[in-house]
């Protein structure tokens, strides 16, 4: 991974230890690991394959789902890789530069795919409540528009983390007990004023995901009041059952997410090991389950990959 741009005169790495108190079984718990982050980049590659490769599929809904696909794949691959360079071969060193590049990235990419699943809650709101303006309220080139504007946001919300961070001091002890670098836990090396980035950090987290699942909560509730005043009861099942999947992956994201934030700040009694594991795998499942729901949820993305898997 290539070094962050930033004006730091300190060489001396950073130690990320892995998963501290479980160093023995290291070994063991790449194996989940790797299983994990080689289904997910399969199961994402192949649904941007099949999408790019099917005109069909050349719908803003299947636009929306290659965004998701190409953000499981940056999330999981920004950390999941040096992770294993840890449990396999002891390569725990990492520069300054480098662990604020992945700290920018990681956390970059997560603000994107939240801001992704808002775009698809929007998409579905469209769909069920206003279905003749569909094809021209969410055209492609919008659906691009709008993908352009979260990564964005995404770049403009997280870049002052890493360039106030690179102006901090860092202590003599440069040990992270983590497997990546985690913002907080590079925030506890300075030896310095951090105020500043604790409050920053907290605040963005809670007004982006909150901003974000407001977005979510008004798209749904207008969703399910327009459900409700459809007569039949078979159209109301058919209508919430194209939200399912989305509903689905939005849970399991947010979830994640709030568990590992909140018990990363809150939760100090709870054992460090528990801290990263948690962490961890809000960066390890999501990639693996989303295709699947959208792969079983979504008929005609399910045919076309069934086709593409029995023609080889």
């Amino acid at each position: 991974m290539a070094a962050f741009n930033l004006t730091t005169s300190d060489t001396s790495p950073f130690i990320l230890m892995g998963i501290p108190g479980l160093e023995a079984s290291h070994i063991w718990i790449s194996i989940p690991f790797s299983i994990f982050y080689i289904i997910g980049l399969f199961g994402n590659f192949m649904l941007l394959f099949v999408v790019g490769k099917e005109r069909s599929l050349h719908k803003p809904m299947y636009l929306l789902l290659s965004m998701l696909a190409l953000t499981d794949i940056g999330t999981s691959t920004s950390v999941v890789p040096k992770a294993l360079c840890i449990f396999w071969f002891n390569l725990k060193d990492i520069t300054v530069g480098g662990c604020l590049t992945q700290m920018f990235f990681l956390h970059s990419v997560s603000i994107m795919e939240s801001a992704v699943l808002v775009t698809m809650a929007f998409d579905r709101y469209v769909a069920i409540c206003i279905p003749l303006r569909y094809a021209t309220i969410l055209t492609n080139a919008r659906i691009v528009k709008l993908g352009l504007v979260g990564l964005i946001r995404a770049v403009l919300l997280m870049l002052p983390l890493p360039l106030l961070l690179s102006r901090q001091p860092f202590c003599a002890n440069r040990i992270i007990p983590h497997t990546y670098c985690e913002h907080m836990a590079v925030v506890k090396m300075s030896c310095g004023d951090t105020t500043v980035n604790r409050i920053y950090s907290l605040v963005m987290a809670f007004v982006v995901i909150g901003l974000d699942l407001t977005l979510v909560a008004l798209s749904y509730s207008l969703i399910i009041r327009a459900v409700l005043r459809i007569s039949s009861k078979k159209s109301c099942l058919k209508a919430l059952n194209t939200c399912t999947a989305h509903i689905c992956v939005m849970m399991t994201s947010f979830t994640l997410f709030f568990f590992s934030t909140l018990t990363h700040r809150f939760g100090q009694h709870i054992t460090p090991h528990i801290h990263i594991i948690l962490a961890n795998l809000f960066f390890l499942i999501p990639p693996v389950i989303n295709p699947i729901i959208y792969g079983v949820k979504t008929k005609e993305l399910h045919d076309k990959v069934v086709k593409y898997i029995y023609r080889r």
